[in-house]
């Protein structure tokens, strides 16, 4: 393509302006406004798992960042910080002059207290943990619910004073307001958390929210989507050639499947195996795409270019720029062969764009370890990303509504670097030949016990630790063998996960006898925070 080019990361928010508008963006909105909370994410999923289009925006957005959307409400996250303390963050006056329903929750609800014209003082107990709230008024926000609620608390304010208009729906025992309510104005607060698991009847709660208070239909689904983003991504492309370039991941695989509906023949995905991917993998992309979805494919095989570049590579980080660089020279070089390529197909995903945002840099933060990271800046490649406003649980819902097999639209999440970050110090073959035997053994392992959904990932990692042991009569010297799996929602936080001790017993006996080189298994009961899902 000679002279064909990738945006530069500072020119993305300019490629998106000019891009056809997001499907999604068009649907009834409720608007979430981050204060800093843990859970700020969490409402917003608990809102899509509705049907209902959500966005999570900073506590400080613009009146101009919501102009073009249909916002039915907005919600005010929890957070850190004390209402009355100086410089602590408020809600916009455009909150209030849309004439929409509103919904505070924890800091939210104080913050609506104090805005509007109540007091909030510090309690004389907290509450952190679970509590009970016993409701005294009904409302639309409560409807279908019982009188007595289990809730998850976590503040050390409370409200002292109601604001004018409002009354109390509920209490908890060191809360005398727990719910307030102002229904003429559909301004709603709750000093409890409905979006954790922890408050079991929450997404009732936050239904009652989206469609009794703000009227929403609960009409955005996979379906209307698809539909919306085929039209979104033809307008963009027109006649223009989009390469993809795919990992192995669902990520990359929904968006070009998605593209490919859209655009057909226009699209050419380009898989770099890099020799890094777990068992099987590389042959199950290639069939995918190129047997089953006809899509033009171009399959690359750089493990030995990739290996080349790891040798006597011992820091993580290291790894992570070789392993980018080593696929932008791969990439460049075949996507140059794609004569009038235009575009460039990302699987960028919502939470990447709040991370992205949050950090106060443009909406398309690429990784270095990630397959587009870095790219030449005489590649301009305008970019089309049609799954940067879902989550990864509405990207798997997608994929399946696309037709992708569900090994493929269900595999664990898989790190950018690959099985290098998992081989702990230098890489070599032998020891990713080691690595995937044994990861080979625990996803069959956890397959036949049934928990593979049930897992946020499963994984082996490749210890640079040798220990001594004994196998019939002799004495080993070999290397010890980590099995991680974690639960989550999303990996912004994670917990080791209470696997049988039977099913540990029978990865760990196979592993020993079945993989040589490895002489002992440990189990990782490490939770996220303070430690991270992998292990580099």
């Amino acid at each position: 393509m000679g002279n064909a080019q990738v945006t530069s990361t500072s020119q993305a928010a300019d490629v998106q302006k000019r891009a056809a508008p997001d499907p999604g963006r068009a649907h009834e909105t409720i608007v979430v406004l981050d204060f800093g909370s843990q859970y700020s994410m969490l409402i917003a999923r608990r809102i899509r798992e509705l049907n209902t289009y959500c966005e999570l925006l900073p506590f400080d957005a613009t009146r101009e960042r919501v102009r073009d959307l249909d916002v039915r409400g907005v919600i005010l996250s929890g957070g850190p910080s004390s209402v009355y303390d100086a410089g602590a963050p408020l809600a916009p006056d455009w909150v209030f002059d849309l004439g929409v329903p509103v919904l505070g929750v924890c800091y939210g609800m104080q913050l609506l207290a104090h805005q509007l014209g109540g007091v909030v003082a510090p309690g004389a107990e907290r509450e952190y943990g679970p509590a009970i709230v016993e409701r005294e008024e009904d409302s639309p926000l409560l409807t279908g619910l019982p009188a007595t609620l289990d809730v998850w608390m976590s503040h050390g304010d409370r409200i002292e004073r109601l604001p004018p208009g409002f009354v109390p729906l509920a209490r908890s025992a060191n809360s005398p307001v727990a719910v307030m309510a102002d229904s003429a104005r559909g301004y709603y607060g709750l000093q409890f958390h409905p979006e954790v698991v922890h408050t079991p009847r929450g997404k009732e709660i936050l239904r009652n929210f989206a469609e009794a208070v703000c009227g929403c239909s609960g009409s955005w689904t996979s379906g209307n989507f698809i539909e919306e983003s085929v039209t979104a991504i033809r307008a963009q492309v027109g006649s223009g050639r989009v390469v993809c370039g795919l990992s192995g991941g669902v990520d990359s695989a929904v968006a070009a499947a998605l593209v490919h509906r859209a655009v057909g023949d226009q699209l050419t995905c380009i898989f770099v195996d890099n020799g890094l991917l777990r068992a099987g993998e590389a042959e199950e992309v290639v069939d995918t795409f190129r047997r089953h979805m006809h899509v033009e494919l171009v399959h690359v095989d750089a493990a030995a270019q990739f290996l080349s570049a790891l040798a006597e590579v011992t820091n993580p980080e290291t790894k992570r720029i070789r392993i980018g660089n080593t696929f932008v020279r791969v990439f460049e070089r075949e996507a140059r062969r794609i004569e009038d390529a235009r575009f460039l197909c990302q699987g960028t995903l919502y939470p990447d764009v709040i991370e992205s945002a949050s950090h106060g840099a443009g909406a398309a933060k690429i990784k270095t370890h990630h397959n587009v990271g870095g790219l030449p800046p005489d590649m301009k490649l305008d970019l089309v990303e049609p799954l940067r406003y879902l989550f990864k649980d509405e990207v798997r819902r997608l994929g399946e509504a696309l037709g992708l097999p569900e090994e493929m639209v269900w595999r664990h999440p898989f790190p950018g670097p690959g099985l290098a970050i998992r081989v702990i110090g230098e890489v070599t073959a032998d020891k990713l030949d080691m690595l995937r035997r044994a990861d080979r053994v625990v996803m069959d392992e956890v397959r036949a016990a049934g928990l593979y959904r049930a897992l946020w990932q499963s994984f082996a990692v490749l210890t640079d630790t040798m220990t001594v042991g004994v196998m019939g009569d002799f004495r080993t010297y070999g290397h010890a063998l980590a099995i991680r799996a974690v639960v989550a929602d999303d990996a912004m936080t994670a917990d080791w996960a209470r696997l049988p001790h039977d099913l540990l017993a029978r990865m760990s006996n196979r592993i020993v006898n079945e993989v040589h080189g490895v002489n002992r298994v440990v189990y990782d009961i490490t939770s996220k925070p303070p430690g991270t899902i992998e292990w580099e």
